[in-house]
């Protein structure tokens, strides 16, 4: 699941609207737009804002190489 569709689907559980996971998270509406519409350009530290609100955070996980 991509950040995008993890952020929509836990706004909705939560019962909130954009405007409202904006104001709760101290970012701009038009941030919970770009986010959720999977906006490939987006300041990662107004990114964990938003996640914080769900008990989560964007980390670095180690990657399986092709050797």
């Amino acid at each position: 699941m991509c950040i995008n569709e993890f952020v929509k689907e836990k706004r909705r559980q939560a019962g909130l609207t954009q405007q409202e996971l904006a104001e709760k998270a101290g970012v701009g509406l038009r941030f919970v737009r770009e986010l959720e519409q999977g906006k490939v350009t987006l300041r990662l530290d107004k990114v964990n804002q938003v996640l914080q609100l769900f008990g989560f955070q964007v980390g670095a996980l180690p990657s399986p190489r092709n050797i």
